[in-house]
């Protein structure tokens, strides 16, 4: 009965999920019942990149793995294009041009059938490949066959503003409209793509748990009440609330996880792709926003009134927190703002994605989101509102076997349908939502 429920309930959230469009713009006129539109392509500005970050960092194309020649091991990493939809120029002769990473290939004959079908006639053209003779920078991703500089066959420039968003739809990890001759691409390294995952924490990351204990996230079970927001903006007090159940769980697995570090010494640890509250830190570093614990909240009268951090108080993707953020951190029982010191990667094992009631988690002293790879915590926290709600009245999950939940997949099947791509961390909806 259990499995008929839980099946019952992800249709419920299926069904509400597919009115969404319909809903979300609610006003005169017809809405129900219309084919959805095609999507409406905006072209990218110049010297504008997608997604907004470096090239070389983990929520682009990561980074670069060092030289290959022809003459290196890795050299069997590269594969010849011989797509004929697309012209290489290949000015050495040599043919390197046609050498790529077999993500590039794929991405770059996704790309040519859009350029074809956008503009009948016009055929995609690739000016730079694989550089196997030193002609750009120390650490490009050239070396590796992993970008490529691309026009259209007919040089027009008016055209490369869209064949830089149509690069982007295809699938490259990162799209830059670097100059009037030429738009860059590149990708991630097959090795990244293989270790791709979406948003958990290490297997040693530490919870609090009701009456001051921790423990770590390997031996945390449906049904311990662990200390988290009451409130899905994370403005609210803390409380502790129950663990439903884990949206994936995978002990064994190593994985490159982002380590953020505070002014505070308080360092938490979370794959890419998750997400994690943080502010502007304009005001309250030294004074809590709330002391408060699970009896209530009480509200420090020095601070009275909306703080200016808590306005702008949000959820961004581990991959995107900068030095000199806040974070939101326990100081007991109550919360303080903690300077972001720095950030950056580290190998962890155990993938651990804990679901409370509340939809958020203090882990290492830093609060979080349960959520991840969708940049919206609050949409999330609205779709997995059924699986909370069936968990509620039948109570914490029993010990389930490794691997993704049921419902993780369904809502990454979803989503993939009804959100903008852009809407995705590139490390985590490829294969799971949450």
């Amino acid at each position: 009965m259990r499995i008929s429920f839980l099946l019952l309930t992800a249709s419920l959230c299926a069904s509400i999920l597919l009115l969404a469009p319909a809903t979300e713009g609610c006003g005169p006129g017809r809405g129900h019942g219309k084919r959805r539109l095609p999507k409406k392509l905006i072209p990218l500005g110049y010297k504008q990149f997608s997604p907004n970050v470096a090239e070389k960092t983990l929520g682009a194309s990561g980074r670069p793995e060092g030289k290959i020649t022809r003459n290196s091991e890795r050299f069997k990493e590269l594969t010849p294009n011989y797509n004929t939809d697309i012209i290489f120029k290949d000015e050495e002769d040599t043919g390197a041009d046609r050498l790529m990473t077999q993500r590039c290939k794929d991405k770059l004959n996704s790309l040519a059938i859009s350029v074809m079908n956008m503009w009948p006639g016009v055929k995609l053209r690739v000016t730079e490949g694989w550089d196997e003779d030193g002609h750009h920078s120390e650490d490009s991703l050239h070396y590796e066959g992993r970008a490529v500089d691309i026009t259209t066959s007919d040089r027009d420039r008016d055209k490369y503003a869209m064949l830089a968003r149509l690069a982007v739809e295809a699938g490259f990890d990162w799209v830059y409209y670097e100059s009037k001759a030429h738009i860059h691409c590149s990708v991630k390294s097959e090795h990244s793509v293989a270790a791709k995952t979406g948003g958990c924490f290490p297997g040693d990351a530490q919870v609090t748990l009701e009456g001051g204990a921790t423990k770590q996230m390997r031996d945390l079970q449906p049904g311990d009440r662990v200390l988290a927001s009451s409130s899905a903006d994370g403005r609210g007090p803390l409380l502790y609330s129950p663990v439903l159940s884990f949206l994936d769980l995978q002990p064994n697995v190593s994985k490159t996880f982002t380590l953020i570090s505070t002014n505070t010494g308080h360092n938490i640890t979370l794959t890419a792709a998750h997400l994690v509250f943080v502010t502007d830190c304009t005001a309250g570093l030294t004074k809590p926003r709330w002391e408060e614990t699970a009896k209530g909240p009480f509200v420090d009268p020095g601070n009275e009134g909306r703080p200016s951090w808590e306005a702008g108080l949000r959820t961004v993707f581990a991959s995107e927190v900068q030095p000199g953020q806040c974070v939101l951190t326990s100081q007991g029982e109550g919360t303080t703002l903690s300077v972001v010191t720095f950030v950056e990667e580290q190998r962890s094992t155990g993938l651990y994605a804990p679901l409370t009631q509340h939809g958020s988690v203090v882990v290492n002293s830093v609060l979080a989101s349960c959520y991840a790879a969708v940049d919206d915590h609050l949409l999330a926290h609205w779709v997995v509102a059924p699986l909370r709600f069936f968990y509620s009245l039948m109570g914490p999950s029993e010990p389930q076997a490794d691997g993704l939940h049921c419902y993780s997949w369904l809502l990454q099947k979803l989503g993939a349908m009804l959100l903008d791509r852009e809407r995705f961390h590139p490390l985590g909806m490829e294969q799971r939502l949450t």
